[in-house]
């Protein structure tokens, strides 16, 4: 088991009409010029903006607004937002809605105290040293950022999907409230949990396989959202299911399930690659990669993948042959994927094969020009990428 340093500040405030403690939770942390910031017209449609803006002006906070963030969010609307912030000398930051707008705001966060150029900080020529304040009214469960020290941002020039971590940027408080979810299209709920599972799954394949209590918390996450995505697949108003999913987005990326592990999140590095270069939702990215992964890295780690084929996906265990388990295992949530709609290879995902050239395009983006490896239990060369690129082209 390895050692671990578990900090998850986040404020968490969970429940139906949760948002009505926006305001004193705002000024509790300093609060005083707030900018909204949200994606398209679902946060107007659904009243929750307005709603926003009216306990904004009744407790006397001032703020200004900034719509049009865009799922895999921009470098061009992040400039916007910092620009916006320092004309109107904004103090906090107020994201209402998913990871991506989110993630916009972390780095607007990051970038309106920096001198320099915002995306220095993705291009690994600087690292953040400040962040505005930032909380969160959270309506789609997927990414987890509401408490994760994650935000990935795509830069417009090339496409350039690239991430940064820094405890500087997670949030002082989440409010979640299951009923806000409600609407969301099923396509969206599956592609959700299917990003939340694969934020513990990316921490549950590690090469510390000692990791009891953490295994236990994985196992019982994957489980529940799995079987939680079923019913509010069929029961979309389903509070009980749908808050069980919200939670776990949360418990998925802030940490938990990575104390006593290690990290991989080599099939998130090779999905940002498909999102960023063909606009592809990110959980149906993943759910189309991950098990190419799996079937490339599986005979140096069989164990693993045998435990979750038995504790995670019901599995009966194949005790002559444990390379038939760990393969049932990969089989089994890959038909969990087709049943909630999810692709499971990229010609599912796009609507046709890769070309050869955008896969050399993807392994050139994912290694970093070939001088990148990336994962963790299993090392990747760019080699290695191009052949697991190459598994998921397959139909």
């Amino acid at each position: 088991m390895k050692d671990f340093n578990f900090y998850a500040p986040t404020r968490v405030v969970f429940g139906s009409e949760s948002e009505e403690k926006l305001p004193q939770l705002i000024l509790q942390y300093g609060g005083k010029k707030v900018l909204v910031h949200y994606g398209g017209g679902s946060a107007r449609k659904s009243g929750l903006l307005d709603k926003v803006e009216k306990m904004l002006s009744e407790a006397g906070i001032a703020y200004v607004e900034l719509g049009g963030v865009i799922p895999n969010p921009l470098l061009s609307k992040v400039r916007e937002g910092i620009d916006l912030c320092r004309r109107e000398n904004v103090d906090f930051i107020l994201a209402v809605g998913g990871g991506s707008v989110i993630d916009s705001s972390k780095a607007i966060g990051y970038g309106v105290g920096y001198t320099g150029d915002v995306w220095d900080f993705w291009d690994g020529k600087a690292v953040p040293q400040t962040c505005l304040p930032i909380g969160v009214i959270l309506t789609i469960p997927a990414a987890g950022s509401e408490m994760s020290s994650s935000c990935v941002i795509t830069n417009d020039e090339g496409m350039l999907k690239r991430g940064v971590n820094s405890d500087l940027c997670r949030c002082k408080f989440a409010i979640m409230n299951p009923e806000r979810t409600y609407t969301l299209p099923p396509y969206q709920t599956a592609a959700g949990a299917t990003d939340i599972m694969m934020h513990t799954m990316e921490r549950y394949f590690s090469k510390y396989e000692d990791a009891i209590l953490t295994d236990a918390i994985a196992e019982a996450l994957l489980r529940t959202v799995k079987d939680a995505t079923y019913e509010v697949l069929l029961h979309p108003e389903d509070y009980r299911h749908r808050a069980a999913i919200m939670w776990a987005s949360s418990l998925s990326h802030n940490d938990l399930t990575e104390c006593g592990t290690e990290k991989d999140f080599a099939c998130h590095k090779l999905e940002h690659e498909l999102s960023g270069l063909f606009g592809v939702t990110h959980g149906a990215g993943l759910a189309a990669i991950w098990g190419s992964w799996a079937r490339y890295v599986m005979d140096k780690h069989l164990s693993r993948f045998v435990q979750f084929a038995v504790n995670v996906m019901g599995v009966t265990n194949d005790f002559t042959s444990p390379k038939a388990t760990a393969l049932k295992g990969v089989e089994a949530i890959e038909q969990f994927y087709r049943t909630i709609g999810m692709p499971v290879n990229i010609p599912e995902l796009i609507g046709r094969e890769a070309t050869d050239e955008e896969i050399k395009t993807l392994v050139d983006k994912c290694s970093r020009g070939g001088k990148m490896n990336i994962g963790a239990m299993e090392v990747l060369t760019s080699a290695d990428m191009e052949d697991i690129y190459r598994l998921a082209n397959r139909k």
